[in-house]
């Protein structure tokens, strides 16, 4: 897993803990949010790897002294805007809506894709793949959509 789907991961799981958690919805309507905005998980940091046990001599090794000096870097700072919304990707954002889409019976495995677009009142829109869904379980999703966007909107805004 790469430190971006690790940061996907950390925000999809960030967003479902406050829509929800993994409760699965028994109607169309989309949990609750509360209005505590989320907070950032903060990346891990990595921690540098033993260094090769030093030679036994009193004199350090001249390439041992610059491999000591390297610190783990700090994690970089999630972009916010002025009223505290995090700035995220398209890719990311639909991942979010995708992850709440899951929480409702019958969401198919796979066969959807959630395309952002927009800018300042950003959007989604879903399209499904022949036979991943039936016509009224893809209604039913596509009706959840905008409410789903409507919450995600105070927590997230679009990157551009």
């Amino acid at each position: 897993m790469t430190s971006d789907d690790g940061k996907d991961a950390g925000l999809v799981a960030m967003i479902s803990s406050i829509l929800g958690g993994n409760k699965r919805a028994d109607n169309i309507t989309p949990p609750l949010l509360t209005e505590v905005p989320p907070t950032a998980p903060a990346d891990e940091a990595v921690e540098p790897s033993p260094a090769d046990p030093a030679p036994a001599s009193s004199e350090p090794a001249p390439d041992a002294a610059p491999a000591a000096t390297n610190a783990v870097e700090a994690p970089s700072k999630i972009a916010t805007t002025r009223d505290g919304k995090q700035l995220l990707p398209a890719e990311a954002i639909a991942d979010l809506v995708l992850g709440e889409l899951r929480k409702l019976e019958d969401f198919p495995a796979s066969g959807v894709s959630v395309t952002v677009y927009g800018y300042r009142n950003w959007n989604a829109m879903l399209t499904f793949a022949p036979f991943s869904t039936t016509f009224q379980n893809a209604t039913r999703f596509r009706q959840a959509l905008p409410d789903v966007v409507f919450k995600l909107r105070r927590f997230v805004e679009l990157e551009i």
